[in-house]
């Protein structure tokens, strides 16, 4: 592709070069959801063995995914996010959160979802899909913390959009404080379920801690600053308080990462927690 001499200095060129493509942006986002083999990618785009051939090429030229062997007769790679990759998830969410707003919305900033449209339906279609394995996020009980869980029974995955904040006219924003005092005070009911509980915002790990230790928080809060599991399950967000947030829902998860309920929008909140606890307890008995 041709350039004028201007865009050889120009950041925003030099990135439209890796995803001014169609096709790149959905191997990266697919990537991110976990679909990391040729196969799987193929399938989840549509897009010919030839073409898809020619996209992973340029993106591993590029520098934004790698190739990792995972079987050697025949030889088999995965394709796996380099750092550079990885950084590109937050422009990733930010595109979609900005096709939720002006494209498949009518432009309004909102923390909810209308039951009828495009988020809704993303959250929903979740259940029965997988959460990547090997998914971590740094917690505030110390180092990185996989999302689920390994040896739960079950887990209770919920996303807020952050504590300690003036959300002012943003509707569905306010609430996430009430929703964590609700989680801690069920913890007890939670843990004789055998239910795990991870709390997820995009705050900085230390701003989380410092709401855990205030609060009594018993369960860890997860921090997806960087956007991973945003990326991973392709979940809503808005831009509020000079960041992009998580929307408030909730996902029952059971032994083997599978989404088996969503709460989404969170409209009345005890209700919403009381339902998760429900929902959950039901799968740690038939784990």
């Amino acid at each position: 592709m041709r350039m004028h001499n201007a865009d050889e200095t120009c950041g925003i060129a030099q990135a439209a070069l890796v995803l001014g493509d169609w096709w790149n942006v959905l191997v990266l986002r697919e990537v991110a959801r976990g679909h990391v083999r040729f196969d799987a990618l193929a399938a989840e785009i549509g897009l010919s063995r030839k073409v898809l051939t020619e996209r992973l090429g340029r993106l591993v030229a590029s520098g934004v995914l790698r190739r990792s062997l995972y079987q050697r007769r025949p030889v088999r790679y995965e394709y796996v996010l380099t750092d550079a990759g990885a950084a590109l998830l937050p422009l990733l969410v930010a595109m979609q959160d900005w096709g939720d707003r002006w494209v498949l919305g009518d432009g309004g900033l909102t923390a909810t979802a209308e039951a009828d449209g495009a988020e809704h339906a993303r959250v929903h279609a979740l259940v029965g899909t997988p959460v990547p394995d090997g998914l971590e996020l740094p917690g505030t009980q110390g180092g990185d913390l996989p999302v689920v869980p390994p040896d739960a029974a079950a887990t209770v995955l919920f996303t807020y959009p952050g504590t300690g904040i003036e959300w002012g006219p943003i509707p569905g924003a306010a609430g996430c404080t009430l929703e964590n005092r609700l989680f801690r005070d069920a913890w007890p009911d939670f843990r004789r379920a055998d239910v795990e509980v991870r709390g997820v915002s995009t705050q900085l790990t230390h701003e989380q801690a410092e709401f855990a230790r205030t609060e009594e928080i018993p369960y860890p809060l997860l921090s997806d600053a960087a956007h991973q599991l945003a990326a991973a399950l392709r979940l809503p967000a808005f831009r509020g308080a000079g960041r992009l947030r998580h929307k408030r829902l909730i996902l029952v998860v059971d032994a083997e990462r599978t989404v088996r309920h969503a709460v989404f929008p969170v409209v009345d909140i005890p209700h919403a927690v009381d339902e998760s606890l429900r929902v959950a307890a039901r799968c740690a008995r038939a784990a």
